[in-house]
C-alpha cells in the first residue's frame, strides 16, 4: 500500500515540516510578548519614584574606565563643579530637588559629568545632546548652562515626570539605546544633591526623616563592640563566634529588631538611603557588583565618624576599622534596619 514503507513516512514528515515551523514561530512570538508584558527582557518593573536606585545594567567605570564610582568622594573637581552647576541652573529655574537628581543621574551616565567635545555620532556636552536631533548648535550643547536648561525644559514637559523613576524620566527625554542605565546613578546623584545643596531626602522616599530609637542603636553597637576579638566562623551566629550577617542578626536582636539570616536579605530589611546620609546603626554592604543587590556578600555596622564594625572573614576576628569609602565593591546605599522598606 502506498506510503506504508519508510519512504512514505519520510514524505509525510516532510509535509508536516512547514506546519511545525509555523507553530514554533507562533510560540516564539507569544513567548516574547509575554516576557515583555511581564517586565521586559531582563528589565525591571517600575512602580514609583523610589524604586530605581539600583540596576544591574550599564558600566560603573568612570570616563577613563579605570575605577568604579560609587560615592561623591570619588569624583574629580571638574565633575563636582559640573554637578554644582546643574543644581544651580535647576534651582534658578525654580525646579524641585527631584529634577536636580534626574539631571545629575542623566549627566553622569551620558558624560560622567564632563563637558565632552566628542561622543557617539554628533553627541556633545554634559548630556551628549545631538545637534542633528534639534538640541541646538555644537556651541550651544557644549555650553553647560544651555545644555542643562534645555534638558530640564524637556524634562518638565513629560507628564508626571516627578512621579516617574529616575531612569524612566531620563529615558523619555534622552531616548537612549540603554534605557535602564540611568538607574545605577540615582544613589550617587542623591549624594551630590545632599552634599552640594543640603537637601535631606532628594529621592523623596522619606527615609531621611526616619531615625531608629537611640536605645536600639546603642544596643546594636554595644553588642557588636562586645564581640570584638571573637573568631569569624562561616555560618556562626554566636555567642562564641560569628560570620558577618550572624553578628548583625544578634546585634539587632539585642535591640528588639529581628533581621533575616543572610546579608543579601538584610539589605532589604529596612529603608535605603545614600551613604552620605548614613548614621550610627545603619548597615553597609559589599557586593561583587555594587549595583546589583543579588551579588551582596558582606555586611558591616556603621559606628559613625567613618568607622565600621564587622566579622570580616576566616582568620580575622570581629573588629572595628575605618571605612574605605572608595572600596569598589561598596554598595551605594545603606540600610536602616527596622524602618519602612523603600524599593531599590
Amino acid at each position: 500500500m502506498t506510503g506504508a514503507g519508510p519512504l512514505g513516512k519520510f514524505r509525510a514528515l516532510r509535509l508536516l515540516l512547514p506546519l511545525v515551523a509555523i507553530g514554533c514561530a507562533l510560540l516564539l512570538f507569544l513567548g516574547v510578548g509575554l516576557i515583555i508584558g511581564f517586565g521586559g527582557l531582563g528589565g525591571r518593573s517600575y512602580v514609583g519614584p523610589c524604586d530605581a536606585t539600583l540596576g544591574p545594567l550599564g558600566s560603573t567605570a568612570d570616563g577613563a574606565g579605570s575605577r568604579r564610582v560609587t560615592s561623591a568622594a570619588q569624583l574629580s573637581d571638574e565633575q563636582r563643579e559640573n554637578a554644582a552647576l546643574i543644581i544651580g541652573v535647576a534651582k534658578g529655574m525654580g525646579l524641585p530637588p527631584r529634577a536636580w537628581l534626574v539631571a545629575l543621574a542623566t549627566a553622569m551616565q551620558e558624560s560622567t559629568l564632563r563637558n565632552l567635545n566628542y561622543g557617539d555620532r554628533d553627541s556633545l556636552g554634559l548630556f551628549q545632546q545631538r545637534p542633528s536631533q534639534g538640541w541646538g548648535t555644537p556651541a550651544e550643547v557644549t555650553n553647560p548652562v544651555y545644555a542643562t536648561t534645555t534638558f530640564l525644559q524637556r524634562l518638565v514637559q513629560v507628564p508626571g515626570w516627578d512621579k516617574l523613576p529616575v531612569t524612566v524620566a531620563a529615558q523619555i527625554v534622552q531616548r537612549s539605546a540603554f534605557p535602564d542605565a540611568y538607574a545605577q546613578w540615582e544613589g550617587l546623584a542623591a549624594q551630590l544633591v545632599q552634599i552640594l545643596a543640603d537637601v535631606a531626602d532628594p529621592m523623596g522616599c522619606g527615609v531621611g526623616a526616619v531615625n531608629l530609637p537611640e536605645t536600639v542603636v546603642r544596643a546594636a553597637i554595644n553588642f557588636t563592640l562586645a564581640a570584638v576579638g571573637k573568631p569569624y566562623v562561616w555560618g556562626a551566629t554566636g555567642p562564641n563566634a560569628y560570620d558577618c550577617s550572624g553578628l548583625m542578626l544578634r546585634a539587632f536582636q539585642s535591640g528588639g529588631i529581628y533581621l533575616p539570616r543572610v546579608s543579601r536579605d538584610q539589605y532589604k530589611a529596612g529603608g535605603h538611603l545614600p551613604l552620605a546620609s548614613a548614621q550610627p546603626g545603619d548597615l553597609l554592604f559589599l557586593a561583587t557588583d555594587p549595583h546589583d543587590p543579588a551579588t551582596i556578600h558582606h555586611v558591616m555596622l556603621y559606628l559613625g565618624n567613618g568607622t565600621i564594625a564587622e566579622a570580616p572573614y576566616n582568620g580575622v576576628p570581629v573588629r572595628t576599622r575605618p571605612m574605605d569609602w572608595n572600596n569598589p565593591e561598596l554598595v551605594p546605599l545603606a540600610t536602616r534596619p527596622g524602618t519602612a522598606p523603600n524599593p531599590a
